[in-house]
């Protein structure tokens, strides 16, 4: 198949057409979640009798995509594809007595279906971190590490950092307490520290190996990365979460924005 470029026409690797067949019948819904692509020598024969080599390259296109999983003695699949998510613009707005957090109430799940891996170490604000807080370079911060699971499938993960400062001591620190009712906002309310406004900046990019290995995301999806600062009705920063990571190829994020006349 040939492509134009420039004016110029050139020819396009054939394993690129055939990977763009195969996303048009994923897409399509010939193949649908849960179905099985043909093998190897079926797709060969389909495709006009290219070598095996250009199948396998064409395959491995879709599985970096997210496309396709392969798994041994099952054969290639195509992979079920998450629903699309919104993040709305209320959801740290908290509701008195209920077990809950932003994520939870974001994810429409219960507290039964939510898990969270977490690990917690101390470290030291560098330069960016230090940006980020308005503190100096060096303050000491408590760095929270999370993975959060809407009924066994990971879909967001971050690093939660809060001054130590603020939190040395109280069950704030202790990640036993992890996940906590309420959420940062709560946690940050039991140290007599009254959050008032929540910031965030989002880019985009593709994964690094350790968000594509944690999200169970193919190389080739894009994920949503955002900074998040809850501060504090004096002003002051009380945490910072850099960075926020979502798969971006299904997140949508909302926002409403009152206008007065």
């Amino acid at each position: 198949m040939i492509a134009p470029i420039g004016g110029a026409v050139v020819a396009q690797p054939e394993y690129l057409r055939i990977a763009a067949d195969l996303r048009r019948r994923i897409s399509s819904g010939e193949y649908g979640p849960g179905d099985q692509i043909p093998t190897l020598p079926e797709l060969c024969r389909e495709y006009g009798g290219v070598s095996e080599t250009t199948i396998r390259n064409a395959l491995a296109l879709l599985r970096n995509e997210g496309l396709i999983e392969s798994r041994a003695r099952a054969g290639t699949r195509v992979r079920p594809r998450p629903a699309i998510h919104r993040l709305a613009s209320d959801r740290y707005r908290t509701t008195p007595g209920a077990k809950s957090t932003p994520y939870t109430r974001d994810q429409g799940i219960g507290w039964s279906e939510y898990r969270l891996d977490k690990r917690f170490e101390r470290v030291q604000a560098d330069p960016e971190l230090a940006a980020l807080f308005e503190c100096e370079v060096g303050e000491r911060l408590l760095a929270r590490h999370f993975v959060f699971y809407d009924n066994d499938q990971p879909t967001q993960m971050s690093v939660s950092y809060v001054r130590w400062s603020d939190v040395q001591g109280t069950p704030v620190a202790d990640p036993i307490n992890e996940p906590w009712p309420g959420g940062t906002k709560a946690q940050l309310a039991t140290l007599g520290i009254r959050v008032t406004a929540i910031t965030e900046s989002f880019t985009a990019a593709m994964p690094t190996e350790l968000e594509a290995a944690t999200l169970r995301i193919g190389a080739g999806v894009p994920v949503l990365r955002y900074t998040r600062k809850h501060i504090a009705d004096t002003g002051r920063i009380v945490e910072v979460a850099h960075p926020i990571v979502r798969r971006g190829d299904t997140t949508i994020v909302d926002f409403r924005i009152d206008l007065e006349d």
